[in-house]
C-alpha cells in the first residue's frame, strides 16, 4: 500500500532560500532552514530497511497464495493485490534513498516513471484495504457463504477496477521531472509548474488526495469493521475472540500508520491555501513533522503481510504445506502444527477471516 506523496517531502526545500525571486513558488513564506544531513542519513537507512522488509515479506505472501491458487477466496485475490501494490512501492525506496542523500540522479524520464509507479500503488493500496473491510464485512455479517463459488470473476472486476482508478487519480504526477532550484545546486524530482497556478494545482490535488486517499476509505473501514466487531460479539464461540483481536489490529495498524501523516499533511495544504497562517516557526514545525510521520507511513508496506496473513490460520497452515512440499521443513512439524489447529476447533467463521 502504499504509500505517500514525496511532494510533501520536498516541499520542505522550497523554503531554503532566503530570497524573493524564487518564481516556481512565489506565495512560500521566505523562511531560511538548514538542511540536516543527519536526517537524511537516517531516511536512507530507514528507505533501505522497509524496502527489504516489505519485498521478503509480500513476496511471501505472493508465492503462498499462487502456490495455493486452488483454494484461493476473495480475500486472497485482494491480498494477492495489495502484496503487489505494497510491493511496487518498496521497489520505489531506494530511488528515495539514494535521492536523500545526493539529490535526484536519474534523470527526467525515471523521475516522472519511479513517482508515477508510487502515485498508483498508493492509491490501489488503500482501496484495496477499504475492499478487503467490504469483503469481510459481507462474510461475516451476512454469512455470504454461497458465493464463494460465483465471486472470484466479480472481485478480479473489482480489483481490475481499482488498479484504473489509481492510474487515473495517479496521472498528475506526470509534471513531475528534475528541478534545480535556484541558489542551489540539490537537483529534486518535482512539479514542473510555474506561477500562482503550481500552489493551486498542487493544494486541489492534496485535498483530493486527503478524501479519496485516506478519508473514504477510512470511514469505509470503519463501518465495515464497526460492524463485523458488533456482530462477532454476537456469536457465541471460543474463536470469535482471536477474529475480534485480528480487526482491531488491522484497523490500530492503519490509523497509528496513517492518520497522523494524513493530518499533518492536512494542516501544511490549509497552510499553503491560505486558510490559516503560516509563519516560519510553524512551517519548520510540519517540515519536520512530515519527515516523522511520513515514516510512520512507509512501515505500513511491513506490516501488512503480518497483519493480514501471518496471523491468519489459513495462510499459516498454506505456508507450513508449502515449506513442507519444498523440503524446508521437516513432515512431522508440519503433523504437529496440523495437529495444534485441530486441537483449537478452528471454526469456518475464523478460517475466511483475515
Amino acid at each position: 500500500m502504499k504509500l505517500t506523496d514525496f511532494d510533501y517531502l520536498y516541499d520542505m526545500f522550497e523554503n531554503y532560500t532566503d530570497t524573493e525571486e524564487d518564481d516556481f513558488d512565489p506565495d512560500m513564506s521566505p523562511c531560511t532552514t538548514i538542511i540536516n544531513e543527519s536526517i537524511n542519513t537516517v531516511l536512507t537507512v530507514v528507505y533501505s530497511l522497509v524496502c527489504f522488509l516489505a519485498v521478503t515479506g509480500n513476496m511471501v505472501v505472493m508465492v503462498v497464495i499462487l502456490y495455493n491458487r486452488r483454494t484461493i477466496s476473495s480475500t486472497d485475490i485482494y491480498l494477492l493485490h495489495l502484496a503487489v501494490a505494497d510491493l511496487l512501492f518498496a521497489v520505489t525506496l531506494p530511488f528515495w534513498a539514494v535521492d536523500a542523500i545526493s539529490g535526484w540522479v536519474f534523470g527526467d524520464v525515471m523521475c516522472k516513471i519511479i513517482s508515477i509507479l508510487q502515485e498508483v500503488n498508493f492509491y490501489s493500496g488503500i482501496l484495496l484495504l477499504a475492499c478487503i473491510s467490504i469483503d469481510r464485512y459481507l462474510a461475516i455479517v451476512y454469512s455470504t457463504q454461497t458465493h464463494k463459488q460465483k465471486r472470484p470473476f466479480v472481485i478480479k472486476l473489482v480489483c481490475a477496477a481499482v488498479w484504473l482508478l489509481a492510474i487515473i487519480l495517479s496521472l498528475p504526477v506526470l509534471y513531475k521531472g528534475e528541478y534545480t532550484p535556484p541558489d542551489s545546486s540539490r537537483t529534486m524530482c518535482y512539479e514542473k509548474l510555474d506561477g500562482e497556478s503550481a500552489e493551486k494545482w498542487r493544494v486541489t490535488t492534496r485535498f483530493l488526495r486527503h478524501f479519496i486517499g485516506f478519508l473514504i476509505p477510512l470511514l469505509v473501514m470503519i463501518f465495515c469493521y464497526s460492524v463485523t466487531i458488533q456482530k462477532l460479539c454476537q456469536t457465541k464461540g471460543f474463536q470469535k475472540q482471536k477474529a475480534m483481536k485480528v480487526i482491531i489490529a488491522v484497523v490500530l495498524a492503519f490509523l497509528i500508520c496513517w492518520l497522523p501523516y494524513n493530518i499533518t499533511v492536512f494542516i501544511d495544504t490549509l497552510m499553503r491555501s491560505k486558510l490559516i497562517d503560516e509563519t516560519c516557526d510553524m512551517r519548520n514545525h510540519i517540515d519536520r513533522a512530515l519527515s516523522a510521520t511520513q515514516i510512520l507511513g512507509f512501515l505500513h508496506s511491513c506490516i501488512n503481510p503480518i497483519l493480514y496473513a501471518f496471523i491468519g490460520v489459513k495462510f499459516r497452515r498454506n505456508l507450513v504445506n508449502l515449506l513442507a512440499t519444498k523440503g524446508v521443513i521437516k513432515k512431522s512439524a508440519k503433523s504437529h502444527y496440523r495437529r495444534s489447529v485441530s486441537s483449537s476447533s478452528e471454526s469456518g467463521l475464523t478460517s475466511t477471516t483475515i
